[in-house]
């Protein structure tokens, strides 16, 4: 009597990058936000404490967007070898 084959279901490859991309996507926004937040009140109390009006362009340009690259970088990093730990996880426990 022949042995069934064991079936497993399918990973969907295509939800995986989508997955990675949009959740690094998410992250990185977040940080852009959290830093123009933090960059926006560093200006002001800086400006304060010198008696000048203060340039809100360098919150933009200086802090946050290269705070949300470094964090987008480090999201995309994170969030690959979280992926592909859990669907070796997954793959192990099917078997």
């Amino acid at each position: 009597m022949p042995s069934p084959k064991a079936t497993y279901p399918s990973v969907c490859w295509l939800a995986i990058p989508l997955r990675i991309l949009l959740l690094s996507f998410l992250l990185a926004l977040l940080a852009f936000a959290v830093c123009l937040f933090l960059g926006i009140a560093g200006l002001l109390i800086t400006a304060g404490v010198r008696g000048i009006h203060p340039n809100m362009a360098i919150a933009y340009r200086e802090i946050a967007l290269p705070a949300a690259v470094v964090a987008g970088a480090l999201a995309l990093v994170t969030t690959i070898v979280v992926e592909f730990r859990y669907q070796r996880r997954k793959r192990i426990e099917m078997l």
